[in-house]
């Protein structure tokens, strides 16, 4: 009777799991069929915030449902990406990542959630250089010419950040150590305060984004020696790299990907990455996209999901080099 009675309680079982996997592919196959929520962990205004109000309308437009902005801002994006992680995993729960959520996994080892585990990458959908400027007094005119004089002059140049653990201050350590250069790093409370300072000649340079350095560079305050990517920008084509100028190798973009919770099925992944190439890769949208400093950039999900193994294992390299702890 006993044998019996576990036969039809597993036969229950899978008879359940069976209606559920059934549930679960028919919701997938109707997806979507109401609004899709884009959690941010930044306040209205910033960059990922933009770069989200500009996808979001045309986003919705392909796949005929509202997608609805939710910010959540706190604990450097952790709030947002926490709720995410833990969110149903039917689709309609996505969010904006930066580079900045690597950094945060890398350094705060307490989260409560997994970035790898319990988030899939869904696809890029910008990517931005940083710049390397430097105040009109420092006698450097090329990125040669700078680390010559920061080698003749060891921990007397410093530069700016928005703040310890920030990706602008991780560029200038991995700046720093591949060109074999020991800078001061300064952190400042966000990237205004810490443009104002290079700019008005309290810091030596700055590794700050395109649209944060524009104002100054119009105004002569800022000199422009190179951008942090592989390849030239396309914003910028003139402007030469930090690879081609004297630190071979170095790569260190600023990009923005959409995520989902790890367990949303893959057909639904395979929709909303088709989605996004789609109407991320149009003429207006890449327009859209510039005028905010960014790139478009699209991949695929198992793509994006090497690249984020990629960035997680090289910014843990440099946290553990550098010897920085979350604060």
């Amino acid at each position: 009777m006993r044998k019996v009675g576990r036969s039809r309680f597993h036969l229950y079982a899978a008879a359940f799991a069976f209606g559920q996997c059934l549930a679960c592919d028919a919701s997938a196959q109707n997806y979507p069929n109401k609004p899709v929520y884009m959690v941010l962990g930044s306040a209205a205004g910033g960059g990922v915030d933009s770069i989200t109000r500009v996808l979001a309308p045309n986003l919705s437009d392909h796949l005929g449902q509202p997608v609805v902005i939710e910010n959540r801002a706190g604990a450097s994006g952790a709030i947002a990406t926490e709720r995410v992680a833990k969110a149903l995993a039917d689709g309609y729960t996505l969010t904006l990542l930066s580079s900045n959520a690597v950094i945060v996994s890398v350094l705060r080892t307490n989260l409560p959630y997994s970035l790898e585990r319990d988030l899939a990458p869904v696809s890029l959908v910008t990517s931005a250089p940083q710049v390397l400027v430097v105040h009109p007094s420092v006698p450097a005119r090329n990125v040669k010419e700078l680390i010559a004089l920061a080698r003749s002059r060891p921990g007397k140049l410093n530069y700016g950040s928005d703040g310890v653990g920030s990706f602008a201050h991780l560029v200038g350590e991995l700046f720093s150590s591949m060109a074999n250069v020991k800078l001061v790093h300064v952190p400042y409370k966000g990237a205004p305060a810490a443009a104002m300072a290079t700019a008005a000649g309290e810091t030596s340079m700055n590794f700050p984004s395109l649209t944060s350095a524009l104002p100054f560079l119009k105004t002569g305050k800022f000199r422009l020696l190179a951008v942090t990517s592989a390849k030239r920008s396309s914003l910028m084509p003139t402007i030469p790299t930090l690879d081609e100028s004297g630190v071979p190798g170095y790569d260190n973009t600023n990009w923005m990907g959409v995520f989902a919770p790890a367990a949303v099925p893959k057909n639904i992944l395979a929709q909303l990455n088709a989605a996004l190439g789609k109407v991320v890769n149009t003429p207006e949208m890449k327009e859209s996209i510039n005028k905010i400093g960014q790139e478009p950039q699209t991949n695929s999900p198992e793509q994006f999901a090497a690249f984020v193994r990629s960035e997680t294992a090289k910014f843990a390299k440099l946290i553990n080099l550098i010897g920085l702890e979350a604060e």
